[in-house]
C-alpha cells in the first residue's frame, strides 16, 4: 500500500556532506530539522479494496488517536481525520490525506453513550459523522416536542461534539404482509446464500424478519427453509436453512433480468458506492455515509450499522446491500421511501458469518 519511499545514492550524500562543509554549515542543526517532504507518499487513487485495507490499518496505528475516515469521490482519495501532527505523519506516510479535526472517535463514542442514558429516545438515530467530526442525533416524527426539546438540551450539555437533527419521516424495521419470502404473512427479502462449516446451504437476512418465525417460502408459496437463528434487537440478523432441493446460487437479483455474482465479504467504508437489492423496490444505488450508527426503533434499539443515502421500503427487509461483488450487508430499516428518497440502515454481513460459522457461496 505504501509507495517506495526514494533512498539518497552514497555519491549523493558525500556530495551534500561536502557541500555543508564549504559553506560552514552545522550538521547538528540540519539532523534535528523537520524530516523531508519526500519522505511522504504522495495522496493517491484508491480501489475499493485498498481503502478498506488501508483504512483499517490506519486505525490501528492511530489507536487512540483515531477520528474516523472517509473516501472522497471526488478525489479518488482516502480521508483520514487526525488530531496531531504525529497521527497526521503517519497517515501521509502511508498514502493517505490527513484532515485536522477536534475529537476522537472515543471521545464522541463516549458522549454518545452518556447522552443515551441521559435521554436515549425511541425514533432516533445516532451516528458519528467523519466529514463533520460529530455525534448526529436525528429524531424522527414519532418524538414529540418536549421530547426532543429535551433531548436537545441534553445534547447542548456535550458542547460542540453533539448535533441534534428532526425528520418529518419515522424509523421502521422494513417488514410487510406480502410476497417475495413469506413466513406467518410477513413479507421480506432474501439476503445474501451462505454455506456452514460443513458445506450446508443457508441464507442470511434480517432477524427483525426471523423473530418468532421459523417456516418461509418463496413467492410461490412453496417451502424452501427453516430459520435456525435469529437476533433482535442488538443485532439485526438471522440465518434459515435451505430445505433439500432448493438451489442456491451465489448472487443477487438485479431486477433487470440479470444477476450479480458474490464472492466475498467485507467491512463497509465510508463513502463507499453501494447498491441494495429488494423485493419491494429492486435495485437503489448510493453511498456509505456513516459507521456504527444506533437506531432506537419502537421494537427495540440496534447497534453498529451502516448509514447509507440509498433508499428502500417495507418489504426490502433483509435484502442485500453490496459493492459489486463484494457482500456488505442486510437492509434493516430506515426512514423515507424511494419516491422521495431516505436514510437506511444495514446490518454489516460480517457479524451473522462471524457468529454462524459461515462464508459467502
Amino acid at each position: 500500500m505504501q509507495r517506495s519511499i526514494s533512498r539518497i545514492t552514497a555519491a549523493a550524500l558525500t556530495g551534500l556532506a561536502a557541500l555543508a562543509l564549504t559553506a560552514g554549515l552545522g550538521m547538528a542543526g540540519a539532523a534535528a530539522g523537520p524530516a523531508p517532504a519526500a519522505s511522504y507518499a504522495e495522496p493517491r487513487d484508491l480501489s475499493g479494496e485498498e481503502v478498506r485495507t488501508l483504512s483499517a490499518s490506519l486505525a490501528g496505528e492511530l489507536k487512540a488517536g483515531a477520528a474516523g475516515s472517509y473516501y472522497d469521490a471526488a478525489t479518488k482519495k482516502l480521508v483520514v481525520n487526525v488530531v496531531d501532527e504525529a497521527g497526521a505523519a503517519t497517515v501521509r506516510k502511508a498514502g493517505a490525506e490527513p484532515r485536522m479535526v477536534k475529537y476522537t472517535t472515543t471521545q464522541l463514542d463516549a458522549a454518545g453513550t452518556a447522552l443515551r442514558e441521559k435521554a436515549g429516545t425511541p425514533g432516533t438515530a445516532w451516528v458519528i459523522d467523519p466529514r463533520i467530526d460529530k455525534l448526529v442525533v436525528t429524531a424522527d416524527r414519532t418524538v414529540d416536542t418536549p421530547r426532543f426539546g429535551n433531548l436537545s438540551t441534553m445534547a447542548g450539555t456535550f458542547g460542540d461534539k453533539v448535533e441534534t437533527r428532526r425528520t418529518d419521516a419515522r424509523f421502521t424495521p422494513y417488514l410487510r404482509g406480502g410476497d417475495a419470502i413469506l413466513s406467518g404473512g410477513a413479507r421480506c427479502s432474501l439476503g445474501f446464500n451462505v454455506l456452514g462449516g460443513d458445506g450446508t446451504p443457508y441464507f442470511l437476512t434480517a432477524g427483525h424478519c426471523t423473530n418468532g418465525r421459523a417456516v418461509w417460502n418463496d413467492a410461490s408459496g412453496r417451502e424452501i427453509g427453516r430459520a435456525t437463528g435469529s437476533r433482535f434487537p442488538g443485532d439485526d440478523f438471522g440465518i434459515v436453512k435451505y430445505d433439500s432441493g432448493v438451489e442456491h446460487p451465489s448472487e443477487v437479483n438485479l431486477y433487470n433480468g440479470s444477476a450479480q455474482p458474490v464472492s466475498r465479504a467485507a467491512d463497509a467504508f465510508v463513502g463507499e458506492a453501494v447498491q441494495r437489492s429488494g423485493s419491494t423496490t429492486g435495485v437503489h444505488g448510493g453511498t456509505v455515509s456513516a459507521l456504527n450508527a444506533t437506531v432506537q426503533y419502537a421494537e427495540g434499539t440496534v447497534s453498529g450499522l451502516i448509514e447509507t443515502n440509498v433508499c428502500a421500503e417495507p418489504g426490502d427487509s433483509g435484502g442485500p446491500l453490496f459493492d459489486g461483488a463484494t457482500a456488505l450487508g442486510l437492509t434493516s430499516g430506515g426512514r423515507g421511501d424511494c419516491t422521495a428518497g431516505g436514510t437506511t440502515y444495514f446490518q454489516p454481513v460480517t457479524e451473522p458469518l462471524t457468529a454462524y460459522g459461515a462464508r459467502i457461496g
